[in-house]
C-alpha cells in the first residue's frame, strides 16, 4: 500500500498568538512517542516556532481523528478547540507546503532565514528520537536543499526582515532618540540572537539577563550585549525604557505587579515587547499608564508592506517549487518499493551464497582466486536477472502504480514489516 504524507497545522495564519500558543507542545519527547503510539503515523516530525506548531506524517491510513485526539491529549485541550484552528492536507499539498515553509513563502516575513534553521533543527531533533525514517528524512533533507538553492537563486531572503529586527523597527518607530534610552534583552534563544543582532546593526547598547548568568555570559560573549543577574532585572525594571521578552518560559515573567512597581519608581514610560510563545508578558500590564506592550500579532502589519516590495520573486519561487513538486513527489513514491526490493535482493543472495558453497564442496575447490571468480560470476548472473523486474517495480512505484507492487508482494511471497 502507497504511503501518506500527512500535514496538520495550526498557525499565524489563522490563530493570534494567545490562540496559538495553546497547541504547542510542551515536551517534544513525550509529543513524539505519543505521535508514533497512539495517532496512527508511523514516522513523525514537529515543526515548532512562535508563529506555527506543525506535525508531518508518514502513514498507510490516515486518520485525522487519532492525530487531533493525540495532539488534543498532549496540550491538554478538547478536540473542539482545533474546529476553526486546524489546518490539513496531504501528499502533494502536503510537499509542496513544506516547500513553501523552506523557501520562507508561508512566513509571516516572506523569506526570512529563521524558518529554515528552525527545520532543520526540526528533522534533527525527529531523527534523534527515531521518530522519523525513510520518507520523512528523505523529503526533509530535499525539502532544505531546494529551500536553500531557492534563496540562493531568487534572492528572496535579500534584504528581508526578520522577526527579531521587526520588533527593534516597532521600536524605533515609538520612541525617538533610542541611542539615549535604557534596553533590556530578556532570553538567550534564537528570537533574542535576532533582536541582539539587529540591535547591535543599528549601534544601539543593550543589556542581556538569562535564567542562568553563565548562558546570558556566553550570549553577551559572542552576539553583543552586557550580561546581567536574573533576580537582579527582575526586581528593577524601573532602569529600562524599551524591554524585549524573547523566552521559552512556561509562566509570566513580567508581572502586572512587577511593572506597575516599576512604573511607580520610574515616573516615566517603559516599550515592552513579548516575542516568546507562550506569552511571558502579562496581558494586564498593557492596562498601566505609560505602558506600551506589543507582540508577534501587532508584526503582521509589517509583513504586508514586506509581502507587496517581494511580489516578483514569489512567483519566481512558486515556479521553482511547480517543478521540483513531481520530482520529490516520484522519490517518495520509489521509497515505497525499497523495503520489498531489499527483501527480494536480500533472500536471492542468500540463496546463491547457499548453493555457491554447495557446488563448492561439489568441486572439491580450495583455491582462493578460483572462488572469487566463481563467487563474482554467481554474483553477476544473479543481479542481469533481478536488476531488470526491480527496476521496473521501482519505476512503477514512482509512477503511483500500487497494485504492481501489490502483484510483485504476492509473487514474491513478501509480508511487509510493522
Amino acid at each position: 500500500m502507497t504511503k501518506k504524507v500527512i500535514n496538520a497545522r495550526v498557525t499565524y495564519r489563522k490563530s493570534p498568538v494567545q490562540v496559538l500558543e495553546r497547541f504547542t507542545f510542551k515536551d517534544l519527547d513525550a509529543a513524539y512517542s505519543s505521535f508514533k503510539k497512539h495517532s496512527g503515523l508511523n514516522e513523525c516530525v514537529i515543526v515548532q516556532t512562535c508563529n506555527r506548531i506543525e506535525v508531518f506524517g508518514i502513514s498507510d491510513d490516515v486518520n485525522i481523528s487519532k492525530i487531533k485526539k493525540t495532539w488534543a491529549s498532549l496540550a491538554g485541550l478538547e478536540e473542539t478547540a482545533f474546529k476553526e484552528n486546524l489546518e490539513l492536507c496531504e501528499d502533494a499539498d502536503a510537499v509542496h507546503h513544506l516547500l513553501t515553509l523552506t523557501s520562507g513563502l508561508d512566513s509571516m516575513v516572506v523569506g526570512e532565514e529563521q524558518i529554515l534553521g528552525q527545520i532543520k533543527n526540526s528533522i534533527t531533533s525527529a531523527r534523534q528520537t527515531k521518530a522519523s525514517g525513510d520518507h520523512l528524512n528523505t523529503l526533509f533533507d530535499k525539502a532544505v536543499r531546494i529551500g536553500i538553492r531557492i534563496r540562493n537563486s531568487t534572492g528572496i531572503s535579500q534584504g528581508g526582515i526578520s522577526i527579531g529586527s521587526m520588533a527593534v523597527k516597532l521600536v524605533e518607530e515609538n520612541i525617538d532618540d533610542l541611542k539615549s534610552k535604557s534596553i533590556l534583552l530578556i532570553g538567550t534563544g534564537e528570537s533574542a540572537t535576532l533582536v541582539a543582532k539587529s540591535l547591535k546593526k543599528r549601534g544601539y547598547k543593550f543589556f542581556v539577563s538569562s535564567r542562568t548568568i553563565e548562558r546570558s555570559k556566553a550570549f553577551a560573549e559572542t552576539i553583543g550585549g552586557v550580561s546581567l543577574g536574573f533576580e537582579h532585572v527582575l526586581s528593577e525594571f524601573y532602569r529600562y525604557d524599551v524591554i524585549f521578552v524573547a523566552t521559552s518560559a512556561p509562566y509570566f515573567l513580567v508581572t502586572f505587579d512587577r511593572i506597575a512597581s516599576a512604573i511607580k519608581q520610574k515616573k516615566k514610560g517603559i516599550m515592552i515587547l513579548d516575542l516568546s510563545n507562550p506569552r511571558t508578558v502579562d496581558e494586564k500590564v498593557a492596562t498601566i499608564a505609560g505602558i506600551k506592550l506589543m507582540n508577534l500579532d501587532q508584526i503582521a502589519e509589517m509583513v504586508d508592506k514586506n509581502m507587496r516590495s517581494r511580489k516578483g520573486k514569489v512567483s519566481t519561487v512558486e515556479n521553482i517549487i511547480s517543478e521540483e513538486l513531481p520530482v520529490i513527489e516520484a522519490s517518495m513514491k520509489r521509497l515505497d518499493a525499497e523495503p520489498l526490493v531489499k527483501e527480494v535482493f536480500k533472500n536471492i543472495d542468500s540463496q546463491r551464497v547457499k548453493e555457491l558453497q554447495k557446488a563448492l564442496q561439489m568441486l572439491g575447490e580450495t583455491d582462493e582466486d578460483k572462488i572469487k571468480i566463481i563467487d563474482e560470476l554467481t554474483k553477476a548472473v544473479v543481479e542481469s536477472i533481478v536488476s531488470a523486474p526491480m527496476n521496473n517495480l521501482r519505476r512503477a512505484s514512482e509512477h503511483g502504480d500500487p497494485d504492481l507492487l501489490e502483484a510483485a508482494s504476492k509473487l514474491f511471497d513478501y509480508k511487509k514489516k510493522e
